[in-house]
Order: C-alpha cells, then structure tokens, then sequence
C-alpha cells in the first residue's frame, strides 16, 4: 500500500474523531437542555395544580356566600 494511501486514511479517520468530538459535545449538551427541560416542567406543573386548588377553593367559597345570601 502506498503512502498516499495511508496518508488519506489517517486523515479520514481525524475527520471521524472530530465528528465523534461534535457529537458526543453535543449530545451532552443535549442532556443538559433535556434536564433543564425537565425541571422547568415540574415547576409548571406544580404551579399549575398550586393554582387550580386556589381557584377551586375560591369557587367554593363564592358557591358558600352565594347559598348564605
């Protein structure tokens, strides 16, 4: 095998480790965003059920005002 050949197969195989770099920097990044993603939902979901309970217990306590009228 010649150099030439060798020398196009090492630098193929650089280009591959540096897409494998890419990737494996953005797939961690990804995992970050995902997690972040995560948290932000269950912050909105308990605020969410934090907000329907008061406006459930302000509807009861508009329906007792009404009946005591």
């Amino acid at each position: 095998m010649s150099e030439h050949y060798f020398n196009a197969l090492e630098h193929k195989i650089d280009q591959l480790l540096d897409i494998v770099e890419r990737l494996e920097s953005e797939n961690d990044q990804l995992k970050r965003q995902n997690q972040q993603l995560r948290e932000e939902r269950a912050q909105l979901v308990q605020l969410n059920d934090q907000t329907r309970n008061k406006v459930e217990g302000m509807i009861q306590r508009l329906k007792a005002l009404e009946q005591n009228s």
